[in-house]
């Protein structure tokens, strides 16, 4: 499990989170200010840190101004509202993601797992994951096909990724919105067919004639290498 710190100012907020944390096996640090936090980021060196926009003594904002001034860890902001300008201005400055006030532990903890996946390469955690002809570069997030850069959008990306780390199992479509979408107890079914079917396009095949993306009626669907 991760190294994590939290800053957040929000008493309540901010206990929950520890504890929903703590209770998956992460090692949680906190914060309940701006410059408190910048000096935890920088002594105890997390693996990501949560981080709120509206922080008592200094914006969000400017801590990670800071925090990026210094170190490329994982930030993953925490806002009141997906059209805060304050967001996208945090995402420009190098936030690697966003969750939008109130959210679940267990959409924390997703975006947490995804980040993560995407900027580590130390042990534990791939650079790449080879399936067949299929490769794909976890931190360079591109993948190549027999050689071939593959042309993804981010979502396209991240839902070949994870089939990617599961290749050989089936996986369903309640499992791609929970860990693509971070949307466990809502979204369409029908927002992952369409997108396998993106996806099954740019492999340069179909559903009626797969190569590596293979759907299992009533279950889900499974990627892996092309039989020889």
């Amino acid at each position: 499990m991760a190294h994590l710190l939290v800053i957040e100012d929000d008493d309540r907020i901010r206990s929950l989170v520890l504890r929903s944390l703590r209770e998956r096996g992460h090692a949680v640090d906190s914060a309940a200010t701006g410059m408190t936090g910048l000096n935890a980021a920088l002594e105890t060196r997390p693996d990501l840190v949560v981080l709120d926009l509206g922080l008592p003594d200094i914006d969000g904002t400017q801590v990670l101004a800071m925090i990026r001034a210094v170190s490329e860890v994982p930030v993953i902001i925490a806002s009141a509202r997906d059209d805060d300008p304050s967001l996208v201005s945090a995402l420009d400055a190098g936030a690697d993601d966003y969750v939008v006030k109130p959210y679940t532990s267990t959409q924390l903890e997703a975006r947490i797992r995804a980040v993560l996946r995407r900027t580590q390469t130390d042990a534990g955690v791939r650079a790449e994951v080879v399936v067949g002809g299929l490769r794909i570069d976890i931190r360079g997030r591109h993948a190549t096909l027999d050689g071939a850069r593959i042309d993804l959008s981010p979502r396209e990306f991240d839902l070949l990724l994870h089939l990617a780390e599961h290749a050989g199992d089936v996986v369903t479509k309640r499992e791609l919105l929970t860990q693509v979408w971070q949307q466990p107890w809502g979204g369409s079914e029908k927002t992952v067919d369409v997108h396998l079917s993106w996806l099954r396009r740019k492999l340069g095949e179909t559903a009626d004639d797969p190569r590596y993306l293979t759907t299992v009626r009533g279950v889900g669907v499974r990627l892996s290498a092309p039989a020889e």
